[in-house]
């Protein structure tokens, strides 16, 4: 993949507004608007559901990215494949079948992704490698927003470019957690081509001007 996406998450937007946030951070350079899906028993937090996600659909053009911390997870996908999301990606630990978890992904429409925390393994990806679209690694621990980031992610990143290029497929290598326009260039040279940002850009006077900054670092990649 040779462009680079910015992937905006809503956790940091302003609720009260949220429609108008979207269609601002969109307007202003985002190609992804990325979800944060909590549950308060996978992770220690409770954010948004597919309501959410409905409601927002009509008021933007981009792909809305899905990432669900929740356990277990097969439930809810089907309903937030029906609101309108065009990827959804999931823990491998909140799925006791991580290939059919992928399975069912696909047959609602959507691409499939699969998360690794900052110490999960990556062996999980040995024999779902044909069925993934999005590999996303966390560089901070889940459950919240505004973590820093955690360096040592930059050499799973690494990794999972490897295992990427060696595939031979075409799969988007995200990555989520304390990204900002000071990182943006070494998560890319790590190999990672998608960026979830939340503080750094919602809460900012200047959404437009974020995501010019960390387009011109990612120039430098």
């Amino acid at each position: 993949m040779s462009k680079y996406l910015i992937a905006p998450s809503i956790l940091s937007a302003d609720f009260a507004r949220l429609g108008e946030e979207v269609k601002n951070v969109v307007a202003a350079g985002a190609d992804i608007i990325h979800f944060d899906v909590m549950d308060n028993h996978y992770v220690p937090n409770l954010t948004i559901g597919p309501l959410v996600c409905e409601a927002i659909r009509p008021h933007v053009n981009v792909p809305i990215d899905v990432h669900l911390m929740v356990k277990p997870v097969d439930r809810i996908i089907p309903d937030f494949a029906k609101a309108g999301a065009n990827i959804i990606s999931f823990h491998p630990e909140a799925s006791d079948h991580i290939d059919r978890t992928l399975s069912l992904i696909r047959d609602q429409g959507c691409k499939a992704g699969l998360v690794f925390n900052p110490a999960t393994p990556l062996h999980y990806l040995e024999h779902v490698m044909d069925k993934v679209d999005l590999i996303l690694i966390m560089s901070v621990n889940p459950g919240f927003g505004g973590q820093s980031f955690i360096g040592e992610a930059l050499k799973k990143v690494s990794l999972v470019r490897e295992l990427i290029n060696a595939s031979g497929r075409e799969i988007m290598l995200e990555v989520d957690g304390g990204i900002k326009v000071e990182n943006i260039a070494a998560v890319a040279k790590a190999g990672a081509d998608t960026f979830v940002a939340g503080s750094a850009i919602f809460g900012k006077p200047d959404y437009k001007s974020i995501i010019d900054a960390m387009r011109s670092q990612l120039a430098t990649a």
